[in-house]
């Protein structure tokens, strides 16, 4: 697995953790995931994607997407949720539950973390989780949430000596003894943790699976992919990333088409400018620095790359304008005359 090119996507799409949740259930209990857009600004502004995980730290519960089918989680799993689906925590699969109201979320997002909530019922306790958020930046191109599907499961209800097992005990430490730095202890371990899970992901994939999680499994477009994030103003052809990856240009390219989903030189340029947009949102770089920093010539060939593939000016960017749905160009290929 290419862990380089997994880190360093994590770290240029500003994975962050934040905002704790410890659930106490007593049955018959149930609770409903906030709406994204309603927490997302308070716990990390900015960003614009949530992922919510839950930790069931004792017991056992129910996890569902609204709509779909339940996922039944015991002491030692955990579900992740990546796609910001609204979803339903329950200590039976069928309960419904309705979104905290605004002033719930604003005393769970002002206070000292982490927050308790306890879903007393009429009898003794039925679970203990531990929950919380990641937030990323989804536009204009994160291979990752698009390679991941809605929910993912993972961890030994029988006992995991692995990471994910460490992480839950010191997770239920951290909670428990309220130790001075323990928000910023459990936000770096959920980020360990959300890595833990993918690292499962993609071992349990089948043979036959496509996506940009199957591309890092495969040892030779692992290697490109590496190059291109490690490298990404480096004046790359199919040729040179072939020769690197040690397969011939054809194989190379159809290969990274087939299980990728794009042309290499396509994900170039889109990685290009997610790199491109992440500097512009967070830095005060000029716009030449920023292009000669992803491998342009000029910063008015940049600024026409840019808007042709994320459908708006890099100054517009900066200053937090979007393309509306559809605008841009996602095939935009990256070629010497773009460059230029």
């Amino acid at each position: 697995m290419a862990g380089d090119a997994l880190s360093n996507l994590l770290r240029t799409v500003r994975l962050t953790g934040a905002t704790f949740f410890e659930i106490e259930g007593h049955d018959p209990w149930a609770v409903c995931s906030p709406a994204p857009s309603s927490i997302l600004p308070k716990i990390l502004p900015g960003a614009d994607h949530l992922i919510s995980y839950h930790v069931v730290t004792a017991g056992r519960c129910f996890a569902r997407i609204v709509g779909a089918e339940a996922i039944p989680l015991e002491a030692g799993e955990v579900v992740v949720f990546t796609k910001s689906d609204p979803h339903i925590m329950s200590s039976h699969p069928d309960l419904r539950a309705d979104p905290p109201t605004a002033d719930v979320l604003d005393i769970a997002t002002a206070g000292r973390m982490p927050f308790y909530i306890n879903c007393a019922g009429g009898s003794s306790t039925s679970v203990r989780l531990v929950c919380g958020y990641l937030a990323c930046d989804a536009l204009p191109f994160n291979p990752l949430l698009e390679a991941l599907p809605p929910a993912i499961k993972a961890g030994d209800a029988k006992g995991d000596g692995g990471w994910l097992g460490q992480f839950i005990k010191l997770a239920v430490s951290e909670v428990a003894e309220k130790r001075a730095g323990s928000e910023t202890v459990l936000t770096k371990l959920s980020e360990l943790m959300f890595v833990d899970v993918l690292r499962r992901y993609v071992a349990s994939l089948p043979p036959q699976q496509t996506g940009w999680l199957a591309g890092l499994r495969d040892a030779h477009l692992s290697k490109a992919l590496a190059l291109i994030h490690d490298r990404p103003a480096n004046n790359w052809t199919v040729e040179a990333l072939a020769k690197e990856a040690a397969l011939s240009r054809t194989v190379l390219a159809e290969r990274f088409t087939k299980i990728v989903g794009m042309p290499p030189m396509h994900y170039l340029a889109r990685w290009r400018m997610q790199i491109a947009s992440e500097l512009l949102s967070t830095g005060t770089g000029n716009l030449a620095n920023i292009a000669a920093e992803i491998g342009y010539e000029s910063e008015a060939a940049f600024s026409r790359a840019f808007k042709k593939m994320i459908g708006v000016p890099p100054s517009a960017w900066r200053l937090g304008v979007r393309a509306t749905s559809g605008s841009g160009n996602d095939a935009a290929s990256d070629t010497g005359e773009e460059k230029r």
